[in-house]
């Protein structure tokens, strides 16, 4: 025998609950998660400006090397200011 509803609010609380349980349930699939720069003390963001073109080669690259356009970024000055004390 199913219990009769006797009200909206029966079903709200119902849904309620339902939402905590699963809110509560861990995921097989979860991964940690990398802290973002955004929220690291170490990194500051900044703004430069590229052309179009280089932009998408950019992001290409970055994308079928599963890297970060900031890395590369990173990684590319850094090297110039290794050449710059030549």
């Amino acid at each position: 025998m199913n219990k009769k509803k006797t009200s909206r609010f029966d079903d709200l609380i119902d849904a309620a609950r339902s939402r905590q349980l699963r809110d509560k349930l861990p995921s097989i699939d979860e991964k940690p998660t990398a802290s973002s720069k955004s929220t690291n003390p170490d990194y500051t963001r900044t703004t430069i400006y590229l052309p179009k073109q280089l932009h998408r080669q950019l992001k290409a690259a970055a994308a079928s090397q599963d890297r970060q356009m900031s890395d590369i970024v990173t990684e590319l000055i850094e090297q110039w200011f290794l050449n710059q004390s030549d």
